[in-house]
């Protein structure tokens, strides 16, 4: 019996994170990471307040034209690689220094993005629609600058990146540049694939070490180690933000302040009583 051939699978195209594989890093350059990166931190300010403003701009843009306008894109696909090349390298995972430019086909650090037709709907609710990506992100990353000191310190003495320490924080990157450009309207892919890609994704074979992005049983255990480390640490910062709101309970005279308080029980229906 003749049967209708299957219909073609849609791949939905995520952002794409380009790295080479770990290798030797300069001692030195370990040592004085941050002091070497504080000109690209103000640069990254500067870049970042205009990404917001040009953000909210593209937003109205995308309301009407069902896409963001033309200066928006520009703006923000030079923009988001900028910024993701210069915490590749605060995060350690590249020796190169970052070039004080948007376009910078020679770098080793190179992010696919393809702006395009987006969701007028979910345009209109974004930020609400990102909430959840903005938390795992979010907890991921505490996880890892909790214990950033200690991966210093490995880099410093090993002169490179252990293999999974190195999978898990390229996976970390990638993640962030899918949020950060799901945030900003670059991309209508929901963030995903925190944990990596299964291996023969890529069905031309492998563009780089990080496409596909293939974790091993380490790289992902460190990623679950980090996820539950954010977790403790914003259990921490919220139970010590709380403590300190109590103690000056007795110096609040206007109610109404405790609106501000963290999202924890307790200090307002206190303070109510």
């Amino acid at each position: 019996m003749w049967q209708a051939p299957p219909a073609p699978v849609s791949r939905e195209w995520l952002p794409v994170l380009d790295m080479p594989a770990s290798g030797p890093q300069n001692r030195w350059t370990v040592l004085l990471r941050a002091l070497l990166l504080i000109p690209q931190f103000v640069v990254v300010w500067v870049l970042s307040v205009v990404a917001f403003f040009v953000t909210v701009i593209g937003w109205f843009g995308a309301l009407v034209l069902g896409r963001l306008p033309g200066f928006a894109a520009d703006y923000l696909t030079a923009y988001v690689p900028y910024e993701t090349r210069v915490t590749a390298y605060l995060m350690l995972t590249v020796d190169r220094y970052p070039p004080f430019r948007f376009h910078a086909p020679e770098y080793p650090v190179q992010v696919g993005l393809r702006p395009g037709e987006l969701n007028r709907l979910a345009v209109l609710f974004r930020i609400i629609l990102v909430i959840p990506a903005s938390i795992v992100q979010g907890l991921v990353e505490a996880g890892w600058w909790m214990v950033a000191f200690i991966s210093w310190l490995v880099v410093l003495v090993l002169g490179r990146m252990p293999q999974p320490l190195y999978e898990a924080t390229t996976a970390i990157l990638r993640y962030r540049t899918r949020y950060a450009a799901y945030l900003v309207m670059l991309s209508s892919a929901y963030p995903k694939r925190l944990f990596g890609d299964e291996p023969g994704s890529e069905p031309d074979g492998p563009v780089s070490a990080t496409r596909p992005l293939v974790l091993s049983g380490a790289g992902r255990g460190l990623l679950v180690v980090f996820i539950l480390l954010g977790v403790v640490s914003w259990t921490t910062s919220s139970i010590t933000a709380s403590v300190d709101s109590d103690d000056n309970d007795d110096e609040v005279t206007n109610p109404t302040q405790h609106v501000m308080a963290p999202l924890v029980p307790g200090p307002a229906d206190r303070a109510a009583r």
